[in-house]
């Protein structure tokens, strides 16, 4: 897979790292003339010193054979520009944008070529939630594209699902869960596999759906069983 990297800071290089020794191909672009020596460390890694909103400088990165796309930068216009330009110009079926700025975070959609909006701070603030909640849905993730997320719900002792097996619990329409964690395991879910108290559900789930999740989660509520439909 052949990705470009606009923005070769700190964030950029660890990216390119990771992809590179996933075996991708790697440009990161960067009009910084000192990027050259600061990324010499990514074998395997291609650098282009150029302005990454600027056309010429997207063709020269030949932006239109990239499978992906990655905005990386410090600063939240132009990854917003390089979006916008990846998708727009040179059909670029994946757009992934870093959010510096949390009010920036409602810009960063299909609008603007954005497939996928990663905010630090939001996701740090979640795994803080996530850490200290139980009985609460934390958002982790938006997925763009699907217009779903990620969700997570530290199962409480006095939930009447504890207890139950999946495959007995009728989960909300657009809800899927997708693993459970379990003291130091990570399980996929089975029909026939049991939920317990202090089990951290992680579910894709639609944003429409995440009350009716929550509500289904939460203490005293009496779930309603497959035959029962």
């Amino acid at each position: 897979m052949r990705v470009a990297i606009a923005g070769a800071g700190k964030v950029g290089r660890s990216i390119a790292r990771e992809l590179v020794a996933n075996q991708h191909d790697v440009l990161l672009i960067d009009k910084d003339t000192e990027i050259p020596r600061l990324t010499g460390s990514i074998a395997g890694a291609d650098i282009l010193v150029a302005d990454a909103c600027e056309i010429s400088a997207l063709d020269e990165a030949r932006l239109a054979d990239c499978q992906v796309v990655v905005a990386a930068t410090g600063d939240d216009k132009v990854n917003l520009v390089v979006s916008l330009l990846a998708k727009t110009e040179y059909g670029v079926p994946r757009v992934v944008a870093r959010v510096n700025h949390p009010k920036n975070e409602w810009m960063f959609d299909e609008s603007w070529g954005v497939d996928v909006a990663v905010s630090t701070p939001r996701m740090l603030s979640a795994l803080v939630e996530e850490a200290v909640t139980v009985g609460d849905l934390v958002r982790l993730f938006t997925f763009r594209q699907g217009e779903a997320n990620l969700v997570e719900l530290t199962l409480p002792a006095d939930s009447e699902v504890a207890g139950l097996r999946v495959g007995d619990v009728v989960w909300p329409l657009d809800t899927a869960l997708v693993a459970i964690v379990r003291g130091t395991h990570v399980l996929v879910p089975e029909a026939d596999g049991p939920l317990e108290s202090g089990d951290e559900l992680l579910f894709v789930c639609s944003p429409t759906e995440e009350g009716a999740l929550q509500e289904l989660l939460a203490p005293g509520h009496v779930p309603r069983r497959p035959e029962e439909d």
